[in-house]
């Protein structure tokens, strides 16, 4: 690929796949309205690293206490915080992960309509302007006792919160939904404060991607064995990482002092634009 289409693809993956806005909404741009060739698997693989290691690395410590307790819940039958948050993150995984399996052709396909993704850019972009507004309508006190907890703890999550916000994240199959953005959206609906909702969806994401990586490196080994450019992939990996790396930073610190209303009102018009291109 020529070194413009490496960067610019690279950047829109890292900038768009953390934030509520829809990574294949954004991604579908170069292809079908600039006429670019299509990255090809190799690519995929490589902007997938660089996204998971940079939630990886911003949620480096997080990530050594969570497997440590919940390794350690395994062996002594203990049950901590941080224990129970990590077999949370695996319950909430599951539903994603059968919905992949299942219905993998059928989200490949006619899922990926330019059509499906305008409509979905919107209204989930709706539904979490929906939920943004009631949840700051909420008495926070009655949700989480944030006198004693950081904005984003997620000590109060229950089993059964974890568990919906991971049937919405099978939702994300659906191209133009975001699984941060939908997960987002289900943790606002149910009481979580925005810090923490986004904590939980960033965490979540972390097993999803490994596996969407993993996949894709099979299908790289088994359908295109020629096809990766280390050197494409090393840029690739780069650019993407550090983009996410930042764009988390940001947006942890954003959310807690503003709403969704620029999220909602960008994806509404963004999938105003892809309509507009198809018309």
């Amino acid at each position: 690929m020529p070194l413009t289409h490496i960067v610019v693809l690279a950047l829109i993956q890292g900038i768009t796949e953390f934030l509520p806005v829809s990574s294949s909404a954004h991604l579908i741009f170069p292809s079908q309205i600039l006429g670019w060739p299509d990255q090809g698997l190799a690519f995929d693989v490589a902007v997938h690293l660089g996204t998971l290691l940079a939630v990886i690395v911003y949620y480096y410590r997080d990530l050594v206490q969570i497997a440590g307790h919940t390794m350690v819940s395994v062996v002594k039958r203990t049950n901590t915080p941080q224990s129970r948050l990590g077999w949370y993150i695996v319950l909430a995984t599951i539903p994603a992960g059968l919905a992949g399996l299942l219905l993998e052709s059928y989200i490949s396909t006619i899922a990926r309509s330019i059509h499906v993704i305008a409509y979905t850019t919107i209204g989930f972009g709706l539904l979490l302007g929906l939920a943004s507004y009631l949840n700051r309508k909420m008495n926070w006190h009655t949700v989480v006792n944030i006198t004693h907890t950081r904005p984003d703890s997620l000590k109060q999550l229950s089993l059964s919160q974890a568990i919906i916000i991971g049937f919405a994240q099978a939702i994300a199959l659906i191209p133009g939904t975001s699984r941060s953005g939908i997960t987002l959206t289900a943790g606002l609906f149910l009481g979580l404060r925005p810090e923490a909702a986004a904590r939980f969806s960033f965490l979540l994401s972390i097993p999803i991607i490994i596996a969407s990586a993993l996949l894709e490196g099979y299908k790289l080994v088994v359908y295109e064995p020629q096809g990766a450019n280390p050197i494409e992939m090393l840029i690739g990996i780069t650019i993407s990482f550090i983009t996410a790396l930042i764009v988390i930073s940001m947006f942890m610190r954003y959310i807690s002092k503003s709403g969704m209303a620029i999220f909602v009102i960008y994806r509404i018009l963004l999938g105003a634009a892809l309509l507009y291109f198809i018309s």
